[in-house]
């Protein structure tokens, strides 16, 4: 397996704090692997542990640490999710760093992971549009059987609250995954209650259609940008329903 730069070159806040003693050990024997092509002090210098500021392998490493999280919460890991994770890596890193990636979350899924440290931790340096992201992916990962367990949903919750993503918009993102639930779920995913003038519904839909631009998270990659799209298509989409429903 050859060493993939979101690992050796692109980390900076991931190898420190819990995430980094989570991902220490797959690491340590990547750089073992390699170590015919690379030598101590040019690993050391790629790492970079000095940075502070989130890049993109730090989210890359945070995408997998979370969907293990979620993945283990309800005790089985679902062939469905899997079939859905694996293209989402192929697509995010390419055919090679995709079974690295792979590789890192089967060993995380024998890992004790504490959503509450791992969350803080991006909370501190992830953006704020780039957290929402991470959120909503992992609901559509945990929605892929067609439902959310209810230990997965828990999880979820707990990764939210920790990132310090706002309850309006955690249930804003959740409400686009419980349409069959929820009768007002095109208000919950605008943040306005159905008693909304019809004023108020266009700016709230103007409002939420900037909130998730994808260009708000255009430096965390180009995946996240495309799943990111979802979200501005849901907020569409639950702005026609509302339209429809009032014959605006």
């Amino acid at each position: 397996m050859s060493l993939g730069k979101w690992i050796l070159g692109g980390l900076g806040f991931v190898v420190g704090g819990p995430i980094g003693a989570l991902i220490g050990v797959f690491i340590a024997s990547m750089l073992d692997e390699s170590k015919n092509t690379l030598n101590d002090n040019e690993s050391a210098r790629t790492m970079n542990y000095g940075r502070r500021r989130a890049t993109q392998g730090d989210i890359s490493v945070s995408i997998i640490v979370l969907l293990a999280c979620v993945i283990k919460a309800d005790g089985r890991v679902l062939k469905a999710e899997i079939n859905y994770i694996k293209p989402f890596l192929l697509r995010t890193f390419g055919e090679e760093q995709a079974k690295q990636a792979l590789a890192l979350l089967k060993q995380l899924l024998n890992e004790h992971i504490d959503p509450v440290a791992v969350s803080r931790q991006m909370a501190q340096y992830i953006n704020y549009s780039t957290r929402l992201e991470l959120v909503r992916l992992l609901l559509e990962v945990s929605n892929s059987d067609g439902d959310i367990a209810p230990q997965e949903l828990n999880v979820i919750e707990i990764i939210a609250t920790n990132m310090a993503v706002q309850q309006a918009d955690y249930h804003s993102l959740l409400a686009l995954y419980q349409r069959h639930k929820d009768v007002n779920w095109a208000y919950t995913a605008l943040e306005i209650s159905p008693s909304a003038t019809n004023d108020e519904v266009k700016k709230a839909y103007r409002r939420m259609a900037m909130k998730y631009h994808p260009d708000k998270v255009a430096n965390a990659g180009e995946e996240l940008r495309k799943q990111a799209t979802d979200k501005f298509r849901g907020i569409n989409e639950a702005y026609e329903h509302i339209k429809k429903q009032r014959g605006m």
